[in-house]
């Protein structure tokens, strides 16, 4: 069989994706050739041929909303912080009214919804009341007020999909992202049918970083998370890696070498810490420390000081080579806000997700299936288990049994938010049942991340299975050629 592409090997699920896709790929294309610059504005066209439009009203909408990606494609806009960006010009369509006044109006006589809608959205035709969508802001005060429950509400899928509550809809009815309350969890990106929403890609950046390395004789190196298990189904590992060394990365090492490195720090830091507060949250995953700290402020303290394991790997990478560059690439889009933390910077450059990461293989036509295998066995099978909810618990369990540590530890195991959100609720009030909480922001753990390549449900034995291929077993052997007691694994 001839192979064209990756995305031969596999099915996309949504036109959605396949744009995205279709983006990234042509950006990375021209940015390796070196031409981006004098090309960029010809991919909306080369994308959308026309004459007839696919999705939109006209192919010019069409190609405007490209152009809108291939900005967030080649970083985005510097000036707007927030990683996640709704695309204006194409959150126009989404056929859902929130509220929408059912059968069970009475047409009663008191017309509360009609008084209690500050926007004057409710008008009363023939007794029954009836909602103007050009007035209606979407603030809910008129099911509230009807006696007959009588007003439906419908939640945009970008508004259902966000449990961080930071997206509303604005005077336009265009989705608002309130900045003070987004984690990055991107959530909302896989959830929007009509692909308005997006996050800004580094893949130009890693392009040009590579290149530099190249020139001036330093290193680059990629730091792939466990969770990779789950991705590239048709081929195995070692040919994922090899495929990824041919980027121009100097090494490949498993970020779950540095979960190995986590855990031994997090079962000391629980040990040491536990005494003096009555519960400690896990930090490895970014998007549930953000929600901590944008929403349970008095509860900061009980974040674990302990590094994630993406900035473990790369602290471990730079005690050995300092000059190194190094790129996370996993599920994770919360990774790329986790970078540029004021604490966290000089660690890891940058991050792509999986998505990125085939459109980048396809760019520069390295497909998977035709690697040969290269060894990819340095992390514990206890440190390839965190991709997967439960698999930090596990390990810090492990860790206890290994060197006999003298510790109560009674673990609470949450996944997705509205567990976390729970689960942090009864800390906050002295009512959670443990003294630990694990929290990912994903339900399943990093495996249902959103810059997955597949965003379907995910199995947690595939992570199990390739646990099982580790060498080692125990996490202490993962670590014994290094001196991890050198590195420091503590926030800044």
């Amino acid at each position: 069989m001839e192979k064209e592409s990756n995305v031969s090997f596999m099915k996309f699920e949504s036109h959605v994706q396949k744009i995205k896709y279709d983006v990234i790929k042509s950006v990375a294309k021209y940015t390796i050739s070196g031409k981006l610059k004098d090309n960029f504005y010809k991919i909306p066209k080369q994308i959308i041929k026309g004459p007839e439009p696919t999705l939109r009203c006209c192919i010019y909408k069409e190609r405007a909303i490209i152009e809108e990606r291939v900005s967030m494609a080649m970083g985005g806009d510097e000036e707007h912080n927030n990683l996640i960006q709704v695309l204006e010009i194409a959150c126009d369509e989404c056929p859902v009214d929130a509220y929408k006044v059912t059968e069970s109006c009475r047409g009663c006589v008191a017309h509360k919804c009609l008084e209690a809608c500050p926007f004057g959205a409710i008008d009363i035709i023939s007794t029954r009341s009836v909602i103007n969508k050009d007035k209606c802001r979407e603030c809910g005060k008129c099911k509230a007020a009807c006696p007959y429950e009588a007003i439906a509400y419908i939640q945009r899928p970008c508004i259902k999909a966000c449990n961080a509550g930071a997206l509303s809809i604005d005077e336009n009815k265009k989705a608002r992202i309130d900045n003070s309350k987004c984690i990055s969890c991107g959530a909302c990106i896989t959830n929007c049918p009509f692909g308005a929403i997006m996050d800004k890609s580094y893949v130009v950046n890693v392009i040009n970083m590579i290149k530099r390395c190249r020139k001036n004789g330093n290193k680059s190196y990629a730091v792939i998370a466990p969770a990779i298990a789950s991705q590239f189904s048709y081929a195995k590992i070692g040919q994922v890696i090899t495929a990824i060394k041919k980027l121009g990365f100097h090494h490949v090492v498993e970020a779950a070498l540095g979960a190995d490195i986590v855990a031994l720090n997090e079962t000391r830091d629980f040990k040491g810490e536990i005494g003096e507060l009555n519960f400690i949250t896990s930090s490895c995953c970014p998007a549930f420390v953000q929600y901590i700290q944008k929403n349970y402020k008095d509860l900061e303290e009980h974040i674990s000081k302990t590094v994630s394991p993406m900035i473990a790997a790369a602290r471990l990478i730079k005690s050995i080579d300092s000059n190194a560059n190094i790129v996370f690439i996993g599920p994770c889009i919360a990774k790329k806000a986790e970078i540029a933390e004021e604490d966290l910077k000089e660690n890891c450059d940058y991050a792509l997700t999986f998505e990125e990461l085939l459109a980048y293989l396809d760019a520069s036509e390295i497909y998977v299936a035709d690697q040969e295998e290269s060894a990819f066995d340095n992390a514990s099978l206890f440190g390839r288990m965190f991709a997967r909810s439960g698999g930090l618990t596990e390990a810090i369990e492990e860790v206890i049994k290994e060197e006999n540590v003298d510790v109560d530890f009674k673990p609470v195991i949450c996944s997705g938010l509205k567990e976390c959100d729970i689960s942090l609720k009864l800390a906050e009030f002295n009512k959670l049942a443990g003294n630990f909480i694990e929290g990912m922001a994903c339900k399943g753990g990093c495996i249902g991340g959103p810059g997955a390549i597949n965003h379907g449900p995910k199995n947690k034995t595939d992570v199990d299975k390739y646990g099982k291929l580790a060498a080692e077993r125990k996490i202490k052997d993962s670590l014994r050629i290094f001196e991890i007691d050198k590195i420091n694994l503590t926030r800044k």
